[in-house]
């Protein structure tokens, strides 16, 4: 094997075997095939294996014949790699050979090695595990991983709920789920502060459903209190089971759709109409929830409603008006003529929404007019405290299509005053 060649493997393996990640294995045995096939290994992979007697190989020269591109060489190789559990992520990888005979054996070792490593082994070769499991004829390996996670003491999967590799966190928490390792307030708290959303998705359900009708606070608060609205929607379900269906008014006016639609839900079985509420709410002048217009039209009338949510984008708080044209756009109540003044709204939430409303009369505005705004540039470290140019008097030409982005306003004025010209 040419120096070189040898070094760079060398280095590849180290890099792997002290973490590097679960990719860093399947590009290992790609580059061991590669300098194979291009003779640039000497000896080749597995000559070892032909020496009499025969004696115990290196790491290095186990790794280049269980990545060899003979499949008779790998298949040889694989007994060698018992006693050494640090190139046990190799063997998962040839649970997932093109060579029959290869995978049989490589199945068979990972199944007899799987029961002796200890969680902190297990978490690094399982990283592996589920990596190749996506590839062809590689769900045997994660079967084999599954299955011994739902034999194993309590304390492995516990261990592999923090792994640093997202798919065994996963796997981590829908067998201890499955098992029943974890409380329902412990879920309720990782479902609430978990960053990974599939973790929110399963945890969140399976606290509710562990605590069956015994719902309490200690499940209940972290949900409700959760940043994330699918679980706070799950907490506001579960408020009915709990007894407490009144205490799901204030997600109303929720700023997720979906917590709002399930607090409407709450309240519905308990008896309760929440169109009053809504109403009212958005009668309350200065109280106004920032998001009760929002929720009025998700569930109000056109004709009974929308006059509200006309007065209310006027309100002195942006989020209220931005909700309120949100409502209008939902009810089909909005309207071109009355729109568009909101188009030079100081809020940029709600020139966000009033493009959104005004996107069926996109042909009355320039092209691009009603798209959302790009950032703006970063500051040149030149200019930075400079005075601005004064730019000279905006001619707005009278096709609007040939409007530049900087007349767009005093074009919409000129708009307004012949709409209302023909009103008058």
């Amino acid at each position: 094997m040419s120096s070189s060649s040898y070094e760079d493997v060398t280095a590849r393996l180290s890099q792997a075997v002290e973490g590097a990640g679960p990719g860093a294995w399947a590009d290992l045995d790609e580059e061991i095939r590669g300098l194979a096939r291009w003779s640039r290994l000497t000896p080749a992979p597995g000559e070892w294996l032909s020496v009499t007697p025969p004696r115990r190989p290196t790491d290095v020269e186990l790794a280049l014949a269980l990545c060899a591109p003979d499949g008779r060489i790998r298949e040889a190789a694989l007994p060698y790699a018992a006693p050494v559990p640090a190139l046990l992520p190799l063997v998962v990888i040839r649970c997932a050979d093109w060579a029959g005979p290869v995978r049989e054996r490589a199945r068979a070792l990972l199944r007899a090695e799987l029961p002796g490593l200890a969680p902190e082994a297990l978490a690094p070769v399982a990283a592996v595990i589920l990596r190749e499991g996506r590839r062809l004829r590689g769900e045997a390996a994660r079967e084999l991983l599954t299955a011994r996670l739902r034999e194993a003491p309590a304390e492995w999967p516990a261990s592999l709920l923090t792994a640093e590799d997202r798919a065994l966190r996963r796997l981590a928490h829908r067998v201890a789920i499955e098992r029943g390792l974890l409380s329902p307030a412990r879920l309720a708290t990782i479902a609430a502060t978990d960053h990974d959303v599939v973790v929110q998705d399963v945890c969140a359900p399976a606290a509710i459903a562990a605590a069956g009708e015994d719902v309490d606070e200690r499940v209940l608060a972290p949900l409700l209190a959760s940043r994330v609205g699918r679980v706070r929607a799950t907490g506001v379900t579960a408020l009915r089971r709990a007894g407490r269906a009144t205490d799901a008014e204030p997600f109303l006016y929720d700023r997720s759709a979906l917590v709002r639609a399930c607090a409407r839900w709450t309240l519905r079985e308990a008896g309760t109409d929440p169109l009053p509420l809504y109403r009212a709410a958005c009668a309350s002048g200065d109280l106004t929830p920032d998001f009760a217009p929002a929720g009025l039209a998700e569930c109000g009338d056109r004709t009974a409603d929308a006059p509200l949510l006309w007065s209310l984008t006027a309100h002195e708080r942006p989020r209220v008006r931005a909700s309120a044209v949100v409502g209008l756009r939902l009810l089909d109540a909005a309207r071109f003529p009355r729109l568009v003044p909101l188009l030079d709204d100081d809020s940029p939430r709600v020139v966000r929404e009033t493009r959104k409303a005004l996107a069926p009369w996109a042909d009355h505005f320039p092209d691009g007019a009603l798209a959302p705004a790009p950032p703006p540039p970063a500051p040149d470290h030149r200019s930075v405290g400079a005075p601005a140019p004064i730019d000279g008097p905006i001619d707005v030409p009278s096709d609007p299509v040939d409007v530049p982005a900087s007349g767009l306003r005093s074009w919409l004025r000129r708009v307004l005053r012949s709409v209302r010209r023909r009103e008058v």
